[in-house]
């Protein structure tokens, strides 16, 4: 009995000790499992957002590395495309890594109450308390035609390339944001780029 008692107490022992193991290695690599896949997201997430700067912001970083366009999205709080463009055209990944590689991208509200600063001379709201007054530099960026939203685009030394107005989706956005980005305004009218464009949403 005490023979069989004692071969019993060390085969139940090596079975918790065996199970003990087991659940070790399942929560070590369920951790790093989890800890990988968070890493993974964070990396997808960083890499596929648009990483929107202010006007300002878009002049130093064109000071430093003035090889890329700047996009300038100009909106209002109270503009319900604008909300959309946001939700349904900005996010989409695909767009938004081109729109970081080839462009400063600028969220601009038109109606922003603060002084900004551009190619020496100072921009502000005449009547910042008043509903709906426009911003000097927006009313200018889009030359008095004041429509939510619209796309400013800045070649590298801030000439307008052109100014584009309305909510667009991912497939009719693509080609204009590649027609700039890829320099082919230099080469074509853009009717002739848009027929020949083979995006990724066609």
């Amino acid at each position: 009995m005490k023979t069989h008692n004692h071969c019993s107490s060390n085969s139940h022992l090596k079975l918790i000790l065996a199970c003990l193991i087991t659940a070790s290695v399942i929560t070590f690599t369920f951790k790093t499992s989890c800890a990988q896949e968070g890493k993974d997201k964070g990396t997808i997430k960083a890499d596929t957002v648009i990483h929107w700067m202010t006007f300002t912001q878009a002049i130093e970083a064109n000071k430093n590395y003035p090889k890329k366009k700047i996009f300038i999205d100009l909106f209002t709080d109270w503009c319900g495309w604008c909300k959309k463009m946001d939700a349904a055209t900005f996010s989409n990944p695909i767009l938004a890594q081109y729109m970081n590689e080839h462009y400063y991208p600028v969220k601009f509200n038109a109606e922003r109450s603060d002084t900004v600063e551009f190619q020496g001379k100072q921009f502000v709201n005449p009547s910042p308390s008043t509903v709906r007054s426009t911003h000097q530099l927006a009313y200018g960026l889009l030359n008095g035609k004041l429509s939510y939203p619209s796309y400013v685009f800045l070649d590298e030394n801030f000439n307008m390339l052109t100014i584009v107005s309305g909510y667009y989706e991912v497939a009719p956005f693509e080609p204009i944001l590649h027609y700039f980005g890829d320099n082919q305004q230099n080469e074509m009218p853009y009717q002739q780029f848009e027929k020949t464009f083979k995006g990724n949403f066609k």
